[in-house]
């Protein structure tokens, strides 16, 4: 029975002529079910101890030091996560001021784990990236200089090394068990805090958000600071690479994204073996299979690679590929979505033979392929007198593009006569498929030999219309459109 007041008076009313029912639980079988819920602290005690924090300096002077106070992490936040540094006051120079001598001053932080007894740590390429010293701090508050054995920015990955003995290092886990709905932890140091721990649920697996690796998507709070930790199931067991995330506001929206750790361990052996990692490709540009293509080409379903594009004297034009097959099969495994396919090539061998079978003109054909080296990223040095080098102005960033000149080795290498070169790209020129690393060589029809050109092109741009822009990758000529608003 419960008590009720109507029209101030009180009236006892039964349970069922409420129609109120209430499922009554025994103890034990809701003790189970409170025993069913995750416990991660002996995990946190399994695991913690072999996850660090990783700091990075960079040799700076004064004059390039002025306007700093960023904080380590919010310097890391601005790099990963596409959020434009901001250009703060800088001071006003002093007369006779003496020439100031180099100094080291944080350049970011992050996370790692211990790969093995004897030091080899492993964390994210994007937080050693740049850094002329590595400092490692382990649980117990020791603190070891750190040596970059390797870093592969395909896949942001990088290996480092301490000279420490009897260390507890992780154990890896099977990514091929992970299951989406399974619990998983994270350990980082977000924002510097150190040993912070996080968890949530796998989300998805083999998304496709970079060229090289299907990512686990999961649920647990990531934020800068944690790249380059463990993503850890309930086994104890290291399943993947905290690495990205996706947000409008450069925080925790809910949606992470792990590097696999058997797509982690095949680079990190590389790169303890070479300090590189080698991968396979054939000269071709892709894009995905519509379901207009498939019918209007008589394939079926909208599966595999359609070539847009060969590059001359590739391994793909002397296999005989043309523009407009689409690749189905390489080394006998099935293309189902044109990512597929720079994925299986790139773990191929170089100089390895290989088949590969394309639709064309209503049949398919058997092709053998030697598979070429894809060229490693070149290491771009840091200029001697340490110059700042001249930005595009913030009619740029409304493009979502901050560049800078290119070099006069890297214009005789491309045979260009000018441009510009991307140093980050996000918003909507990363949604048109520009890059770091990419050089802009027109801009709105318009050709630019520099920034101070670029900057004059993007002024007058019309912002209601979409925008053309000409770039080099590479050896490939490429077109892309920005569209400043989703249509």
């Amino acid at each position: 029975m419960i008590q009720v007041e109507v029209n101030g008076m009180r009236r006892w009313l039964g349970m069922i002529a409420l129609g109120v029912s209430f499922a009554l639980v025994p103890l034990g079988q809701a003790a189970a079910q409170v025993r069913a819920l995750p416990d991660f602290t002996d995990l946190v005690e399994q695991v913690g101890p072999s996850v660090v924090n990783i700091r990075t300096l960079e040799k700076v002077s004064a004059r390039t030091r002025q306007g700093g106070g960023q904080d380590e992490e919010m310097l890391e936040f601005f790099r990963r996560f596409g959020v434009p540094i901001p250009n703060l006051p800088r001071q006003a120079p002093r007369q006779n001021r003496p020439q100031p001598q180099e100094e080291e001053q944080p350049r970011g932080v992050g996370s790692g784990f211990i790969l093995t007894a004897d030091g080899f740590i492993m964390t994210n390429a994007h937080v050693v990236d740049g850094a002329d010293e590595v400092l490692v701090t382990l649980t117990d508050d020791r603190e070891f200089k750190a040596r970059i054995i390797g870093a592969d920015k395909r896949t942001d990955v990088a290996v480092v090394k301490i000279e420490a003995t009897g260390l507890p290092a992780v154990k890896v886990g099977d990514v091929n068990r992970l299951k989406v709905g399974e619990w998983v932890m994270a350990i980082g140091s977000p924002f510097g805090l150190k040993n912070t721990v996080t968890a949530g649920i796998v989300s998805a697996k083999q998304r496709d958000t970079g060229d090289y690796l299907p990512f686990i998507q999961t649920d647990v709070a990531i934020n800068p600071g944690n790249s380059g930790g463990p993503l850890i199931n309930m086994r104890g067991e290291v399943v993947g690479i905290n690495s990205q995330i996706y947000s409008r506001s450069g925080g925790f929206m809910g949606i992470s994204f792990a590097i696999p750790m058997d797509e982690a361990i095949r680079v990190s052996e590389q790169l303890r073996t070479s300090g590189r990692v080698s991968r396979g490709r054939i000269g071709v540009q892709i894009d995905q299979v519509t379901k207009d293509v498939a019918e209007s080409t008589g394939i079926g379903k909208p599966s595999g690679a359609l070539v847009r594009g060969v590059e001359s004297g590739s391994p793909a034009d002397k296999a005989g590929v043309e523009a407009g097959d689409i690749i189905v099969k390489f080394d006998g495994k099935a293309i189902e979505k044109h990512s597929d396919l720079p994925r299986l090539v790139g773990s191929i061998k170089p100089g390895s033979k290989s088949t590969m079978t394309v639709f064309r003109r209503g049949g398919t054909k058997e092709l053998s392929v030697t598979v070429a080296e894809l060229e490693p990223e070149k290491v771009v040095q840091k200029p001697a007198d340490r110059e700042e080098k001249p930005k595009a102005s913030s009619a740029a960033l409304m493009l979502g593009l901050t560049v800078s000149e290119v070099g006069d080795a890297q214009k005789k290498e491309l045979k260009l006569k000018g441009g510009v070169k991307v140093d980050a790209a996000t918003e909507a020129a990363a949604r048109a498929g520009l890059r770091e690393g990419d050089v802009i060589v027109a801009i709105a029809n318009v050709e630019v030999a520099g920034v101070k050109e670029f900057d004059a092109a993007v002024a007058r741009i019309d912002r209601t219309k979409p925008v053309n822009v000409l770039f080099r990758r590479g050896e490939w000529a490429q077109y892309a459109v920005i569209r400043l608003a989703r249509q």
